[in-house]
């Protein structure tokens, strides 16, 4: 069994980037094990019409279109879901057989804030398809990153965002990502598609994150050596560069983005692609264009 998480007053919603770490490694995993190719094929996110029970429409019936949505849009046409509703501490818990029918229990909570159906279904439904894909990470938090990560980088996970409401005596989140990393995500996912999210939030903080989220992830495409550095940072840059010259083998700054390796007639750099995060290794020789091997991103450096 696997489940989600929702946080009421007694359980206060943490902020920040806590786990970016684990979610830049599942964002590689995710290009690692579907390719470039199988990553684009999910370039449309779900639709809130897709996912939002209608006015009046029955709330099993209901519940069932929206697991079937959500399954068609992470290409799982003949998984067959079969949602209940019970009481629980969680907000969702899914059975990961073998298939074809995946039996998902949602909290009794759901049947009166069905609004939030199709952002718990997202989660669950993502655990399936990373079951058949045979990808998981090591430990329950990693691996439930990895979920939040995937759903929301394949255009199902915006719902878990929008799910985000915190005011003064009560809030509500839904996933193990903070809304903030919710933010970076579906950022990272708006650059490599093309796609703004921002219409599509009902809850005032949600798209406050998403804007702190973007503001992060585009620190990515301004970090050194990428030629799109700012003047501070590539003053850093040059300095660690001269240091792993002038003194080979000393360690650099622990939360540099970048690392030296190699003699200093033949120095190296390894840096993270801004795109899907796997580690790249060029020669360090001044103005270079490098295409990332994973994904096909071609960056413009200055190593």
């Amino acid at each position: 069994m696997t489940d989600g998480s929702h946080r009421t007053i007694r359980s206060p919603v943490v902020h920040g980037f806590p786990h970016l770490t684990t979610v830049r490694s599942a964002i590689t995993a995710l290009y690692r094990r579907l390719s470039y190719d199988g990553v684009r094929s999910y370039a449309t996110s779900l639709t809130a019409a897709d996912t939002t029970l209608l006015d009046g429409e029955n709330l099993h019936l209901g519940t069932q279109r929206v697991a079937r949505s959500v399954a068609r849009h992470l290409r799982l046409p003949d998984a067959r879901m079969i949602v209940s509703f019970r009481t629980m501490e969680h907000a969702a818990e899914v059975e990961l057989a073998a298939g074809p029918e995946y039996f998902v229990e949602l909290n009794d909570r759901f049947r009166t804030h069905r609004g939030d159906i199709g952002a718990a279904l997202s989660h669950e439904i993502t655990h399936v398809l990373l079951h058949r894909l045979g990808l998981a990470f090591p430990g329950t938090r990693d691996n439930e990153i990895l979920t939040d990560t995937a759903a929301a980088y394949l255009g199902a996970g915006w719902l878990l965002l929008d799910a985000f409401r915190e005011d003064a005596v009560s809030s509500q989140k839904l996933g193990y990502l903070t809304p903030e990393e919710f933010g970076y995500v579906l950022a990272q996912r708006a650059s490599a598609f093309d796609e703004d999210p921002s219409p599509w939030f009902t809850s005032p903080q949600a798209y406050e994150a998403f804007r702190t989220g973007r503001d992060r992830a585009l620190r990515d495409l301004r970090r050194p050596p990428l030629a799109a550095a700012g003047g501070p940072d590539r003053r850093r840059y040059a300095k660690a560069r001269r240091q792993a010259r002038e003194r080979p083998g000393t360690p650099g700054a622990p939360d540099a983005p970048y690392a030296f390796e190699g003699a200093p007639d033949a120095l190296r750099v390894s840096f993270g692609c801004p795109v899907c995060h796997q580690r790249l290794r060029l020669p360090v020789r001044g103005r270079v264009r490098a295409r990332c091997g994973l994904c096909g991103t071609v960056l413009d450096c200055d190593t």
